[in-house]
């Protein structure tokens, strides 16, 4: 059997004095741009200031009541160009466009806080007593948990309904297991169950108004956040293959049981990769942590419109592996048993900025070509299921099947419906998932004292 610790943890955080070394580097500014650049108003500015001035639990309850998943937004966040980017430490001015010193690293900061205040027994938030309405939270990734626990804290009574085993969404079955590891994960929910929220797992909302029922059911108000759990095909209509995975069951298979199936399917195969995002380069590296023999990651446009972080990138680099850029698959080819032998490609150049704000790949007539690969990984992006619309069809929704809501509240077509998260915006970051989760929770509060007032 093989050894799995080192795929499954993260690689240690700051300790004690590294993190204070850090927070000795802030400039303490007046009205800080760090805290301007967080979306889910965590106040980097806030919490540092205070480890710098050596008042830890301060730090870290202004982390914990700003953001309830502040150690995974200290994780997973691309600090760099939200906190950081803004950070006064870069010293940037007309002689130094790109700063003589680095920015203060306030994720690593953040993560820290978190973890000290577990390893110490320091509990922010309390119980509240639960004295208010029902209310229904339809999914538990990161808008979920931040709705469901603001809620809680003001004495909602909050039921978080998850379709699969085990809490979390796209942090615990979307994000390779060594970048944010299981542990980790229990505790910050953990802290949320604490609050008194409910979770039940394994319960699908669907079907025929399978989320409006909620309301008939007896909860005074629901958020949906079900997340994008179908992963967009390279073609609509592809025939199962044996070999072609998409990102979603993927990465999935590696937290839900099937880890070591999967290392055998993926262990001395050549494995190739569709797509340029975090997804992407996620599966590439645990591809190559699961010992493939080769693995290609295949991207239409250049290096430079990679829509992953730098880190990521470099990471993956680091663990060895073929970029193929300015490729663009075309299909596959199979041999005589159905399994995957490869991907049939062209060669691509750039051309005119598209509506993604990038120059567009233009396929290179008569550049054809073949790519010999046992195992093809589609990362190319995530979208509603196809009867999501069905579960809530009095809810507004696009012709890509996601919800249309008010961006600043969360509300719906629906009074006393509300979403967010990427079945609202599209795929995108964590913290902007506890954003909404956040102003969902105040307008959820705002629309239940209106009907208390009727």
């Amino acid at each position: 059997m093989r050894n799995f610790d080192t795929f499954n943890t993260m690689k240690k955080g700051f300790s004690f004095s590294q993190a204070v070394a850090e927070a000795d580097r802030c400039l303490l500014c007046h009205d800080a741009p760090c805290s301007k650049g967080c979306p889910a108003d965590t106040e980097p500015a806030a919490f540092i200031r205070k480890l710098h001035l050596k008042n830890i639990t301060g730090a870290i309850r202004t982390i914990k009541e700003n953001n309830i998943l502040g150690g995974a937004c200290g994780i997973l966040c691309p600090t760099d160009r939200l906190c950081e980017k803004e950070c006064s430490a870069m010293l940037k001015s007309k002689n130094l466009p790109d700063g003589e010193d680095r920015a203060i690293r306030i994720g690593a900061i953040q993560r820290f806080l978190i973890e000290y205040a577990w390893d110490t027994g320091f509990r922010v938030l309390k119980k509240p007593e639960q004295n208010r309405e029902t209310v229904a939270m339809v999914g538990s990734g990161p808008g979920g948990l931040s709705c469901a626990a603001e809620l809680a804290q003001a004495g909602y009574r909050v039921t978080v309904f998850e379709a699969r085993p085990e809490p979390g969404g796209v942090l615990r079955y979307g994000v390779a297991p060594f970048r944010f590891d299981e542990t980790f994960l229990k505790k910050e929910i953990g802290d949320i169950q604490a609050l008194g929220v409910v979770f039940k797992c394994n319960t699908r909302i669907e079907g025929e108004k399978g989320a409006e029922k909620l309301l008939d059911e007896g909860f005074s108000a629901v958020f949906l956040a079900p997340g994008l759990w179908k992963a967009t095909p390279l073609k609509p209509d592809q025939v199962p293959i044996d070999g072609l995975l998409s990102s979603v069951d993927y990465l999935a298979s590696l937290r839900d049981g099937r880890l070591e199936q999967t290392a055998s399917q993926i262990e001395g195969k050549t494995v190739a990769v569709i797509g340029g995002g975090a997804v992407a380069m996620d599966c590439v590296e645990t591809a190559v942590k699961l010992g493939a023999r080769d693995v290609y990651l295949v991207y239409r446009r250049s290096y430079l419109q990679m829509p992953a972080e730098e880190k990521e990138i470099q990471s993956t680099l680091a663990g060895g592996l073929h970029f193929l850029l300015l490729n663009q698959p075309l299909d596959y080819f199979t041999d005589a048993d159905n399994r995957m032998a490869g991907i049939k490609m062209i060669r691509t150049r750039l051309g005119d900025v598209d509506a993604s704000g990038r120059r567009a790949p233009v396929e290179i007539p008569g550049s054809e070509w073949n790519l010999d690969a046992d195992i093809v990984i589609e990362a190319i992006g995530n979208q509603a299921e196809d009867d999501s619309p069905n579960w809530y069809p009095g809810v507004e929704t696009g012709a890509d099947k996601r919800i249309k809501a008010n961006p600043e509240t969360g509300e719906t077509s629906i009074k006393g419906i509300f979403a967010g998260g990427d079945i609202v915006r599209g795929p995108s970051l964590v913290v902007n998932a506890v954003r909404d989760g956040k102003a969902a929770a105040l307008a959820i509060q705002q629309y239940l004292n209106k009907q208390e007032e009727r």
